[in-house]
Parts: C-alpha cells; structure tokens; sequence
C-alpha cells in the first residue's frame, strides 16, 4: 500500500518545492522529477499538446462531474460584476471564462489568457456556449509575463494551471501587477483530502486509476501519471495563503471542496495609500 510520507511531497514537515526566479538554474518539480525550469516548460507544452482534443472529456470522466460544481462556485466566490474586466489565467478550453462571461455581460470583457495554442484552440472549436466563445477575447501568452498594463483588471482567476506554472510565484504576481487597485484574484487548485480514509482512496484512484484511464482513453498513460504526482507537490492551502500574503494580497481566504481535494483561495489586491 502507499506511504503517505513518500507521495505528498507537501506536507508541512517538508520542504515546500522552492519556485525559482528567472535565470535560476535550480531544479523544480514536473510531477516527483526534478529537473530544470526550461525542461519544465517544454514538458507542459508537450503534455497539453497532446491531450488538449480530450481534455474536457477526461475531466468529467475522472472528477464524475464534479469538476463543474467546483468552478462555478469558485467564479461565484470571485464575484465578477457586469461591465468589469475579467481575466482568466491558464484558461484553457474555457470553463471558468464562460462563467464569468455570463456574469459581467456584454458591457463587460473576459480575456482567456493560456501558453498552449492546442488547449485555446480546442476550447475556441466547441459547439456549447457559442454567443459567450465569441465573446471571449483568447490570448497566447505565458503566465510569467502577462501582455497587458498595469492596473488593467479588476479581476483576475487561475483555475488548475498555476501548479503547471514553472515560476509559480512569478506568475501570481503577474496577475497582482495587472490586477486594478482593489481588484480580486481567485485561484483554484487541487489539494489533499482532509479525512485520511477519503485520502487513502483518492490516493489508490489518482495513482493508480486515472493513468489507466489516460493510457486507454487517450493513449497518454504518462499525462496522466503526471497530474496526481503535480498536485502532490504543491503548496498546501495554508502555505499557499502564506506566498499569496507575500506577493501583495490581502483579505486572503480559503475554502476547501469536497473533503479538500479541491481549494478556492481568494484575495484582494490594496487599494493605494493617499
């Protein structure tokens, strides 16, 4: 059976994988390997590539559905407004743009803001949601250098993708730089189950299950091995709060879903002095 000291990488007793800066040739984790942030890079490139035509699919078949009652509460919790400026981080295919697309209207704008061309590309070419795609405004571009101004959103949210970000760190304060004085910022991720019965079969299901499912369904056993292995290697929420309070947030909260396999952390960037 599985040591628990030995697959959550994250635990408080242990130290939190370090995020380098730019130029540090520091390893970082890509699953439980470490290797270097260049390599890092290419290799989410390489594993979006690959699964971006099933992907939607492959995240309701493994979460049973979930997944979508976990992201509109999250937009929910975000509380976009009509007429603001949303921007949405590692959009993807689409989802939580498509919610805040709904909720600011069309005196309001959502920018998806995603590295990988296949995953736009893939959300950009579905049937569902048609008036709210068109909507949307895509831009490729990489988390770590977001290509707007200063003070340009009032909200900004990342959901699932900022643990893919090589500079984790830099790519939060990207969102805090563009974010407007007082503008929020909603992260949603994945965790550790809180109860240790409900976490020991999300370990057997997770580890051992859904790279099963990924080698059967989309021929990409390895994908699929690699997204457990992610999620176990990033900042509980508490240590999350703590890096998010050092970037520059504050009113930093948390909810946990679903026993914890799923967090919404959110914050508010200060409004200026004078």
């Amino acid at each position: 059976m599985f040591s628990e000291k030995k697959i959550w990488k994250n635990r408080r007793n242990t130290a939190t994988p370090k995020t380098p800066s730019a130029g540090d040739p520091a390893p970082v984790y890509f699953g439980y390997r470490q290797i270097s942030a260049d390599e890092k890079t290419r290799n989410v490139n390489r594993h979006f590539n690959s699964v971006a035509r099933r992907y939607d699919f492959m995240n309701t078949l493994l979460s049973f559905g979930i997944h979508y009652l976990w992201k509109k509460e999250a937009v929910r919790l975000l509380s976009p407004k009509a007429g603001e400026r949303i921007l949405d981080v590692c959009g993807g295919t689409g989802d939580l743009s498509i919610l805040a697309d709904r909720a600011v209207g069309p005196s309001g704008r959502v920018v998806l803001y995603d590295i990988n061309r296949f995953m736009i590309q893939a959300g950009r070419a579905k049937a569902t949601h048609a008036v709210a795609r068109r909507r949307i405004q895509y831009v490729q571009g990489n988390a770590e250098a977001i290509s707007f101004p200063d003070d340009t959103f009032d909200a900004a949210m990342v959901g699932y993708g900022i643990r893919n970000v090589t500079r984790m760190e830099q790519g939060f304060k990207e969102m805090h730089r563009v974010l407007k004085p007082g503008g929020r910022l909603m992260c949603l991720e994945f965790s550790e189950p809180t109860a240790p019965f409900f976490r020991l079969l999300y370990d057997i299901y997770s580890l051992r299950i859904m790279p099963l499912l990924g080698a059967l369904i989309v021929a990409n056993r390895k994908a699929y091995t690699h997204l457990p292995e992610s999620i176990r290697t990033f900042p509980l929420p508490d240590r999350l709060s703590e890096i998010l309070e050092t970037i520059g947030f504050h009113k930093i909260c948390y909810r946990k879903q679903t026993n914890g396999i799923s967090v919404v952390h959110t914050g508010i960037k200060p409004q200026r002095s004078g």
